[in-house]
């Protein structure tokens, strides 16, 4: 176990060290210039189209419900502990780092996105698809399909979800003292009745759960900052004086600890470009793939600039994050009761309770639409099913050094795949984004058919190519 420990962390240092960060700061810049940054310019729209989806009638899962499903994956144990943990090994400066690969980054979640909707796939009465799906539809490279799903299904279902259990059983044991494992096979059962009752039950439990959570903890960090209203200006200097810190290090050679930590925790977060969201955004029905491109590319906002932000001023304002505190979340804790009182981390155990639950069923999902890919059939859906309530209870009792840095390996595996081949797709994204434009110019609600972009092979949920949509647009593919 030990020589594992070590190769795991020896190759998880190697692959953040530049590989991944080139990647992603590298597309997410190329994505934002190549669409006219639309993550910015067209944010009305995405707020507009959140909100038609929260009332949408749907027989399948709503735009809002797939929305809710990625945020669910998205709103866990990275935006509490992973801050935590990115704060007290990079410094503040890893905040900044989190912001901006939000920023850049939510242009390859449009992406990665819209392409899931452009190649999704009829499942009954709703639809799944994926990067696995668009590896092999679009790029004619089931290999690399099927490689992507064995990684995100490790990765979301038992990794992501061992370090989901693992903190939850941190929290309830230091604000509650119940054992762990007791913890663990409490959530094991209620997990095992969730993923058990499929894809619809999943978007029920998100729909529900994951808005109360989101706007509890919201309400509490603003509480917090009207508190400590008067030392906002230092808190945000310090984070900016220690980001460009960071960058000296980096004009001198080295990676700094801000960056490579604000950046990996902050993907953990966010998961903008990793290949995650696209699962839970190809179930969505919608008239046109950039809805959904849209919507996903909001989550990567709320996830980062609200509540990431959210537990980052909790513990700045504290002044632990000079801690020597290695467990995230009880930092965390900690850094709300030093705000608000003892009660506050009772509180935050079960809004955890709440935030880290919502992500293992999102993350099960996951894997289960990438099981499907490789193999339909019922039985190895029920033993990835077992072996995620397996994890579950491993999770809550594992070291958490270690559940991180399989999680961060995994993630970083997943994501370098994922990211070679949008980069080889974006044009058919550009080209869809062209295409909902002119319909929006023209006045009307874009529809897609597989007509609008010239050239598109392999689309199974837009029509039959011999059909036409009255005032659709052809775009070629350049």
């Amino acid at each position: 176990m030990e020589i594992l420990e070590k190769f795991i962390t020896e190759t998880n240092d190697l692959l953040w060290s530049s590989i991944l960060i080139i990647l992603l700061i590298g597309m997410g810049i190329y994505f934002s210039v190549r669409t006219k940054f639309v993550q910015f310019r067209m944010i009305k729209e995405m707020i507009k189209l959140l909100g038609e989806g929260a009332t949408a009638d749907k027989k399948g899962v709503s735009s809002f419900q797939a929305f809710c499903i990625s945020t669910a994956s998205r709103v866990g144990t990275g935006n509490l502990a992973g801050v935590a943990i990115a704060i007290t090994t990079g410094g503040p400066g890893a905040v900044f780092w989190m912001w901006l690969i939000a920023l850049i980054g939510s242009a390859s979640a449009f992406i990665e996105s819209t392409l899931a909707q452009i190649y999704k796939v009829k499942d009954g009465e709703a639809f799944r698809g994926g990067p696995a799906y668009y590896m092999e539809k679009a790029l004619n490279a089931r290999w690399m399909g099927i490689t992507f799903a064995v990684l995100i299904s490790l990765t979301f279902g038992l990794a992501f979800n061992s370090v989901q259990a693992n903190t939850i059983s941190s929290a309830f044991n230091a604000s509650f003292g119940i054992d762990k494992w007791v913890t663990g096979l409490i959530l094991a059962i209620v997990t095992a009745v969730i993923i058990f009752g499929g894809i619809k039950m999943v978007a029920k439990i998100s729909e529900v759960i994951v808005p109360f959570m989101a706007g509890a903890y919201v309400l509490i960090a603003l509480g917090v900052i009207v508190l400590n209203i008067t030392e906002l200006p230092s808190v945000i200097a310090l984070i900016f004086e220690s980001a460009f810190d960071g960058l000296r290090e980096i004009a001198s050679g080295a990676l700094g600890a801000a960056l490579m930590n604000g950046i990996k925790r902050g993907l953990f977060s966010n998961e903008a470009g990793m290949g995650s969201a696209p699962n839970a955004g190809a179930t969505a029905d919608v008239t046109h793939p950039v809805k959904q491109g849209l919507i996903q590319s909001l989550g990567v906002f709320v996830d980062t600039l609200i509540i990431c932000s959210s537990t980052a001023f909790i513990i700045l304002f504290s002044g632990l994050y000079t801690s020597k505190e290695t467990d995230g979340i009880v930092l965390t804790q900690n850094a709300l009761s030093e705000n608000l009182g003892s009660w506050a981390g009772v509180f935050l155990a079960i809004i955890l309770l709440l935030f880290a639950f919502s992500s293992i069923v999102g993350n099960y999902y996951y894997g289960e639409s990438n099981i499907s890919f490789i193999n339909e059939k019922r039985t190895w859906i029920n033993i990835y099913r077992a072996a995620v309530v397996g994890m579950v209870i491993f999770g809550s009792m594992a070291s958490l050094e270690f559940v991180w840095n399989l999680a961060d390996l995994l993630m970083g595996s997943m994501a370098i795949i994922n990211l070679i081949a949008i980069a080889l797709l974006g044009k058919i994204a550009f080209a869809a984004l062209g295409d909902y434009q002119k319909q929006k110019k023209d006045g009307k609600n874009p529809v897609f058919h597989v007509n609008n972009i010239k050239g598109l092979k392999n689309v199974e949920c837009w029509g039959d190519p011999t059909d036409h949509v009255e005032g659709s647009s052809k775009k070629d593919i350049k």
